[in-house]
């Protein structure tokens, strides 16, 4: 084999491995850092739109970070969420109280919602609005909840569980959320969505 042979399988075999090492890397920031998510639903309108693409960091929530209130965050649902759960069969249409029952089992399917209380909070629901602690949220993020008002308001607070987050979407009428199928556990937290970068014209944080 000629000197210029050797240069020439040696740097295929270079470009291949480094191929190879860019692949693995790529594929262990997408397992353990950040991946992305497309939203498949109009429940997190007016703030992510249905095909709107956002990126989330899984790295943080692994390491032991706990959501807070006002994250947007992407998570395993109860199972009751893929049949409805307590509070939309059980408690007088939505009148009364937000669904408190924790559900031993989640889905297989991945949701987006936004925290509005966490272990130990108490909440209700007026008007759409987020009742925590007995203080109304500050939500100029939300759509108005006119079109559906029996998913506007349960008026009697309860006390989420220590160890869970309760959840709901900015689109407060057209959501399927913590009150109709309780508050989720932070082990089936997935991460945060920091960042959108599908559409363009919406590239930026959330």
């Amino acid at each position: 084999m000629t000197a210029l042979s050797r240069l020439r399988k040696n740097a295929i075999f270079e470009t291949v491995f480094l191929v190879a090492v860019a692949l693995g890397l790529a594929l262990s920031v997408q397992a353990y850092a950040v991946k992305p998510y497309r939203i498949p639903s109009p429940s997190m309108e007016p703030t992510l739109h249905i095909g709107q693409r956002v990126l989330v960091n899984r790295l943080t929530h692994r390491l032991g970070s706990k959501p807070s209130v006002g994250d947007i965050i992407v998570f395993h649902p109860p199972a009751a969420a893929d049949d409805e759960g307590c509070g939309a069969a059980g408690q007088g249409g939505g009148t009364q109280f937000p669904c408190s029952r924790p559900v031993p089992k989640h889905s297989g399917e991945t949701f987006i919602k936004r925290v509005v209380a966490v272990g130990g909070d108490t909440i209700a629901i007026r008007g759409g609005h987020a009742v925590r602690n007995g203080v109304r949220e500050k939500d100029p993020y939300v759509a108005p909840c006119g079109d559906s008002p029996e998913q506007c308001t349960f008026s009697h607070a309860i006390t989420v569980p220590k160890g869970y987050v309760f959840v709901m979407g900015d689109n407060r009428g057209q959501s399927d959320d913590s009150r109709f199928w309780g508050p989720v556990p932070l082990k089936w937290v997935i991460g945060d969505a920091i960042a959108t970068y599908w559409p363009p014209d919406r590239i930026g944080g959330v």
